[in-house]
């Protein structure tokens, strides 16, 4: 089992906190086995599965015989701990989950898993606020190598996880299984395999969408055209559908973890900005190009960073793009509660000048700092976080400091 940094969240979260724990994230991503985790945390751990049929026969004869079940009346050690996977998919899962949480909050901590966005369904009745902590699992990344510990800053010091870690990271992607088998065969079956099960399944089980084959062609439009401007006109009138129906099928592709949309960022900015989005991948090994491959592999450790950090608590944190009437553009800004706080260009060679739109832009919104990061270059031991102007770092260097 590879060491996950969400196995210290568990405890955190546990130790400071009555809420139920959410953890959502892509298939494949480690939920289940980050939830499993928490049986270092008590005597009484109990998995209840909602695509198991026995399990779902508990959940479905309510609240009291599953307190019953869980022999809640029963004076123990440590509080016993129930993780309920999937269970997103039980039309009335929030009315469930807030009568169980509400009765005995106290007696039992809950963990609740998800491959879809546990916030996407509007079914389940009365609201969970206040009964709740989300945590989004992402893929690993090039820092969770090296470091799964909580440090108490977003950032920590550089570490080099060495260049076989490096590049096979790059080359099969970020999720476990593919990531330790370290085979093409194995990891081309699997992600075929995992596009297969979103489309077919998820897609057609967990949403309203009829036009499967058309989404299926869109999920490829996004891969081939990953990190540009996203023009839905021309994708509708490419596969022959509404604007609206674009708009609606990416948002759905976003919420089961297909895809992330960037928004361009407006505020401080003297000419305004464009409006298109950019989206990328949750799975960066799927594209051919490497320069896109690099644009989408930043993009995603910089997401992760934002999420980790906001679910922490640590404070609001954003990823966007820039760019402006005058085609100026830096690929990635990262706010911290409200504020530009740094600037990632991504560029795959290192013989590549750096972007003067890094210091026109610093000088426009005030980003603390500003960097370009590079694939092609070796680890240096020193602190990116350290430098105030634009400078050219090395990708492994810069990612280790982040999540």
């Amino acid at each position: 089992m590879i060491p996950r940094i969400y196995k210290a969240i568990l405890n955190e979260h546990f130790d400071q906190n009555q809420q139920m724990l959410f953890l959502s994230g892509p298939r494949q991503c480690g939920k289940t086995t980050v939830s499993l985790m928490a049986e270092e945390l008590t005597d009484q751990l109990t998995y209840l599965n909602w695509d198991n049929s026995d399990h779902r026969a508990y959940i479905l004869k309510g609240p009291a015989f599953l307190a019953e079940f869980l022999k809640l009346n029963k004076l123990s050690k440590v509080q016993p701990i129930v993780i309920f996977d999937e269970l997103h998919k039980y039309t009335h899962w929030k009315r469930f989950l807030k009568g169980f949480y509400d009765t005995y909050k106290g007696r039992i901590k809950m963990i609740v898993t998800g491959s879809s966005r546990l916030d996407i369904y509007k079914k389940g009745g009365d609201s969970l606020m206040g009964r709740y902590f989300p945590y989004r699992v992402h893929p690993l990344t090039v820092a969770e190598i090296h470091r799964t510990n909580l440090i108490p800053e977003e950032t920590g010091i550089p570490v080099d996880i060495g260049i076989e870690n490096f590049e096979n990271l790059w080359t099969y992607g970020g999720f476990p299984e593919p990531f330790i088998k370290k085979s093409q065969k194995f990891s081309n079956r699997w992600k075929d395999l995992r596009q297969k099960q979103l489309i077919k399944e998820d897609l057609r089980d967990l949403s309203r969408i009829q036009e499967l084959g058309q989404v299926e062609i869109l999920s490829e439009i996004i891969r081939l055209q990953a990190g540009q401007l996203m023009n839905t006109n021309k994708i509708a009138s490419q596969i022959q559908a509404s604007a609206d129906s674009i708009h609606r099928w990416v948002q759905t592709l976003n919420a089961f973890f297909y895809c992330f949309t960037l928004r361009p960022w407006s505020r401080n900015v003297r000419r305004s900005l464009t409006k298109e989005p950019k989206v990328y991948l949750w799975d960066w090994s799927v594209i051919a190009e490497e320069g896109a491959r690099f644009e989408n592999f930043i993009a995603s450790h910089l997401l992760k960073a934002v999420h980790f950090w906001t679910d922490r608590g640590l404070g609001q944190y954003e990823l966007f793009f820039l760019r402006d009437k005058e085609k100026r553009e830096v690929d990635f800004l990262v706010t911290k509660n409200q504020r530009p706080w740094f600037m990632v260009e991504a560029k795959f060679s290192g013989n590549a000048s750096i972007n003067k739109n890094l210091y026109y832009f610093q000088n426009e919104i005030k980003a603390e700092h500003a960097f370009q990061v590079v694939f092609d270059m070796n680890f240096i031991n020193k602190d990116c976080f350290k430098l105030r102007e634009p400078t050219i770092v090395p990708a492994q260097t810069f990612l280790s400091q982040l999540v």
